[in-house]
């Protein structure tokens, strides 16, 4: 807190007179790739712009968010969380990203004068408290893409961007998954909570939600009316110290829902053998499943993130479960209760044709849930069957 008053501080004089700040010819206007960090936050990296000249050597970059604002959890639950434009001292932010041992990257753009002197004042102006907050979209409206829509929105001529050499077209689900360790919490988190929709090919300039194709895809990018670059020069200022990620395999959720499948497996066996039925591991299934399911149809029809419509997880985790919470505890259920334990599996075998024609992938960590699942499914119809029968 003490370092952004004596920034804000510092800076006043340059900015309060917002656009009648005047650029020398030596100004230069850049853009700032950072790379991926340890923290799950910063998995997808970081941009921003960099403005330098005589007395000038500032970065504006647009993610930025307070976590102390009211009802942030539930805001950020429904999308409808504001982020913000910050301002700092390049060498301030420089700093903080490489004691994070992440790599820097800067291109600098080929602008005219005129045209740093316009994209400057919008930055300052887009910085002003009245001005500087967005509503976040992950996909479409981030730190990374606001730069591709800055840049074409303020400086006059069309940028062309042309997929770069050795281009491989992937999913948005697929991009996402480049950065993160799919036998993770927080990759599986993402793979329940998104849906079909995200298993779909971007268009080429919707793979700039990534910082690292903003750099990339602006490194081949031309002005359509001279062919001109954009980019005229490009360079690393820091270059992060490889090392190997600390990963506990035992916490990960392969094989924490191994172990909760091979628990269920063998009450499920015991059960068959000796005839009998657990009924509470049965109301410990239907209830998570229900609960699971009530809140990806919330992040569907209850939120304004575009990202969670059409998600196909609600195929195992059923919200209506915990409607039947009744039906399981019964000794003998309602007879059309079978019925409905037969639907569950059809659902499920709809999930692994989904999965397998690519309608929707789904978190490789649940796989061992999903078949003891269906397994136990399975038992119960069986169960149910020869019970009524005896």
């Amino acid at each position: 807190m003490h370092k952004l008053l004596v920034l804000a501080f510092l800076s006043f004089p340059l900015f309060t007179k917002g656009q009648n700040t005047t650029l020398s010819d030596q100004a230069e206007i850049s853009i700032i790739t950072i790379g991926p960090g340890n923290e799950f936050i910063d998995s997808f990296g970081h941009s921003g712009f960099r403005v330098k000249d005589h007395s000038i050597d500032v970065v504006f970059d647009y993610g930025r968010f307070d976590f102390n604002a009211p009802n942030f959890i539930l805001k950020f639950a429904r999308g409808k969380l504001n982020y913000k434009l910050g301002l700092d001292y390049f060498s301030d932010f420089y700093n903080h990203y490489q004691k994070q041992n992440r790599t820097i990257k800067e291109q600098v753009l080929n602008l005219s004068l005129l045209q740093k002197q316009k994209l400057f004042n919008f930055l300052v102006t887009n910085e002003k408290p009245e001005n500087r907050y967005y509503l976040y979209d992950f996909f479409y409206d981030n730190c990374a893409s606001i730069i591709r829509d800055v840049l074409s929105q303020e400086i006059d001529g069309t940028i062309n961007f042309t997929k770069p050499p050795n281009f491989k077209p992937q999913t948005f689900r697929t991009l996402i998954r480049s950065h993160l360790n799919q036998n993770s919490w927080g990759s599986l988190g993402i793979d329940v909570a998104l849906g079909s929709v995200i298993d779909k090919f971007p268009e080429t300039k919707d793979y700039m939600f990534l910082p690292s194709y903003i750099h990339e895809f602006f490194e081949h990018a031309n002005y359509s009316d001279s062919k001109e670059l954009v980019v005229k020069k490009n360079e690393i200022l820091y270059q992060s110290i490889p090392y190997k990620k600390k990963t506990n395999i035992l916490t990960s959720p392969l094989v924490i829902f191994g172990v909760l499948g091979f628990v269920v497996l063998w009450i499920t066996y015991n059960d068959y053998v000796c005839k009998k039925r657990n009924r509470l591991l049965d109301i410990i299934l239907f209830c998570s499943t229900g609960l699971i399911g009530l809140f990806i149809l919330l992040l569907w029809f209850a939120t304004d993130h575009t990202a969670t419509a059409y998600n196909y997880n609600i195929l195992w985790a059923f919200a209506i479960n915990i409607v039947m919470l009744k039906q399981v505890w019964r000794p003998q259920p309602r007879p059309w209760f079978v019925k409905y334990i037969k639907f569950l599996v059809i659902a499920l075998s709809l999930l692994i044709l989904h999965w397998c024609i690519g309608v929707q992938q789904f978190a490789i960590g649940l796989l061992p849930l999903l078949i003891v699942i269906f397994l136990r499914y399975l038992f119960l119809i069986h169960y149910y069957n020869y019970t009524s029968a005896s």
